[in-house]
């Protein structure tokens, strides 16, 4: 245990072994003097952050550690180095430290303390002359002075700037790595920062979250290799599960001598005390809910991007568990990068049997959550000491420069300001949407309104809504469709679906029961995933009545109500609309009317707020100038089509 003389087993996290020269191993966790006995043939694991009357080992799961848990490893440190450097006398035993390298990794625990040390200490950023960290550390606890648990973003690829070891071992063994990481930087701040700045009675605690690792590995890459390292993903939540509370600490009481004992999960179990440790008395210990700790966990779904899955495969999907303040942080339909630890799970063949199944589930244990198009643009001299990417809550984005990101410099956010200063800049901005598609510009700028969106209007007992609902219409082969797919690939947050494909729930939401609780929950449709975004929709006519039907409320009241397997709901669908439709009879009939043409409700109709009627005119001038534009697509760069004024 941590409390016997600083020696732990090799079986744990932290662990190291003192043995006298020359001797073997005594019994783990406690220092022995030496025996010609041979070693016990017992399990010698015990966990090295609990003290003898507990059991179990603490879970990284949880993104934030107890003060308990840190202040074991800290002993651990401390007394290795101490032991190390403790002078022998002429008589007494010598000890010395045999190794310190955690059982079943490659991370030795002083040395890896050493490197996070130097790494808090030493590292700079480019063209900053003072240490980047404790100024952000700093920075951090400032802003948010009245919490004691504060979220310390420490960036992957930094990591691997000051040493690539550190961080391959950061990478490869996750669960201890951070751990010590959490230490090295609470034990900095409390002893440099706190003393500078008088707060040595202050009780504050530092949770460190990677992120910005090099790699970003595919869902369906992800296998048993990958099993307790360190990924990064990528996708959009679908799904996301109430707030659960989940055990830190057990308090247990014995019922004879009042006695108790507090005990931690072990892999997501909790095991009660056979035997009380005060009066020798089996099975007295009572499990007491008022005193033991619980904290927030949630569980997410995040699905493959539909731009990464591959041709003729459906999208994978992981689950994603999310502790303490990664709750609620991100809802369906966000694009998020997700760094965390894969871990597998056993999965029981019945309730009431301890037996598992062969086949293990798996799950990813988030560290870092950041939302992909909250900065989509972001400017550089946001902040003046360039560190307004790391000390918000989650949202650093890849500050090195990811594809997902677009950093801009002083040079062209100038040039942005001076572009919006022009006269000219609705038709510019109108002509620089899908030029690849010749003319439209009306059609170009009622997108345009579409994108930008409109105001809300809110008054006492009323609410006009803001978003803008477009309708395409007209003869085939006008570039409907690839007017859809511009947008689509322009705005942040959206869903792309066709008519014929789409379903009445799959539209709106749909009743599914969770595979872990078996509980009747909602999966959200394109509509409510599309919320403050755009909704695409192909081959509008196509789509059947019933489809129909539930995008009356969807476009005016801006809500799905969802009343079916005993849930009672109503969501928020704030999403504008972007349909494309074809005419009944193949070709637009110019003697019948918009209604008669399409098919379509007049009530559905009248939700549209830009209808535009595309005709495919014969016209022997219009068509060159058409050939011309497609031809010179092709051609290099510097020629271009006729202006849309001739």
């Amino acid at each position: 245990g941590s409390g016997s003389g600083g020696a732990v087993s090799p079986g744990s996290r932290g662990s190291a072994v003192l043995s006298p020269p020359g001797t073997p191993a005594g019994r783990m966790g406690a220092v022995v003097p030496p025996s010609s006995s041979p070693p016990r043939k017992e399990s010698p694991y015990k966990d090295p952050f609990l003290s003898s009357s507990t059991l179990g080992t603490p879970r990284r799961g949880a993104p934030e550690p107890r003060p308990s848990q840190d202040t074991a490893v800290e002993g651990i440190v401390s007394t290795v180095q101490a032991e190390a450097a403790a002078p022998s006398s002429g008589t007494e035993q010598v000890w010395y430290v045999k190794d310190t390298k955690i059982w079943g990794t490659e991370i030795d625990v002083t040395k890896f303390s050493q490197q996070a040390y130097e790494f808090l200490t030493e590292f700079r950023l480019p063209g900053v002359a003072e240490a980047h960290y404790p100024m952000l550390m700093e920075k951090v606890r400032r802003e948010e002075a009245l919490t004691p648990t504060v979220d310390f973003n420490v960036d992957a690829q930094h990591i691997a700037q000051h040493s690539e070891a550190m961080y391959k071992a950061v990478v490869r063994f996750p669960s201890e790595a951070i751990l010590l990481l959490d230490v090295t930087v609470n034990q900095y701040y409390r002893d440099k920062l706190a003393q500078l700045k008088e707060r040595t009675s202050e009780v504050v605690y530092f949770v460190t979250r990677v992120f910005n690792l090099k790699d970003t590995k595919a869902m369906r890459e992800l296998g048993p290799a990958h099993i307790d390292t360190l990924v990064k993903i990528k996708g959009m939540v679908t799904r996301v599960s109430k707030i659960i509370p989940e055990m830190t600490v057990a308090y247990f009481r014995c019922l004879e001598c009042f006695d108790s004992v507090r005990v931690r999960p072990h892999k997501g179990r909790i095991t009660e005390p056979h035997r009380c440790t005060n009066c020798q008395q089996p099975g007295t210990y009572m499990l007491q809910h008022n005193l033991s700790e619980f904290e927030d966990k949630q569980i997410l779904k995040v699905q493959e991007d539909p731009e990464a899955v591959p041709e003729g495969e459906t999208p994978g999907s992981v689950t994603v568990t999310v502790f303490g303040n990664l709750v609620d942080f991100a809802v369906p339909g966000d694009r998020v990068v997700v760094t965390g630890t894969y871990k597998c799970a056993g999965v029981r063949t019945k309730s009431t049997q301890r037996s598992l199944k062969a086949v293990f589930k798996t799950y990813l244990d988030a560290i870092h959550i950041s939302k992909v198009q909250s900065a989509m643009i972001h400017g550089d001299g946001a902040d003046g000491d360039g560190a307004a990417e790391y000390h918000s809550r989650f949202d650093e984005s890849q500050a090195m420069g990811t594809d997902d990101v677009k950093v801009f410099d002083e040079e062209e956010v100038q040039g942005f300001c001076e572009l919006a200063q022009r006269p000219d800049i609705y038709q510019l901005l109108a002509k620089s949407l899908a030029p690849s598609i010749f003319a439209m510009l009306d059609v170009k700028r009622g997108l345009l309104c579409q994108l930008f969106g409109g105001t809300n209007k809110v008054w006492q007992r009323s609410r006009v809504r803001g978003e803008i609902n477009v309708l395409l219409c007209g003869d085939p082969g006008v570039a409907k469709s690839q007017l859809l797919s511009f947008v689509h690939k322009i705005v942040p947050r959206g869903i792309y679906t066709s008519g014929r494909g789409s379903s009445s729930v799959g539209l709106t939401a749909y009743v599914v029961r969770d595979a872990d609780s078996g509980e009747l929950v909602l999966e959200s449709g394109a509509l409510v995933l599309s919320d403050k975004g755009i909704c695409c929709i192909d081959e509008f006519d196509k789509m059947t009545e019933s489809t129909k039907s539930v995008l009356h409320e969807v476009m005016e009241q801006q809500t799905v109500s969802i009343a079916k397997a005993g849930i009672i709901a109503t969501l928020n669908a704030r999403t504008s609309l972007l349909a494309a439709a074809n005419p009944s009879e193949s070709k637009w009939n110019r003697e019948l009317s918009l209604v008669e043409n399409l098919k379509l409700e007049p009530t559905l109709v009248s939700r549209f707020d830009l209808i535009y009627v595309l005709i495919d005119r014969v016209d022997e001038k219009v068509d060159s100038y058409l050939a011309s534009h497609i031809v010179n697509l092709y051609l290099e760069p510097g020629q271009s089509a006729p202006a849309d004024s001739e």
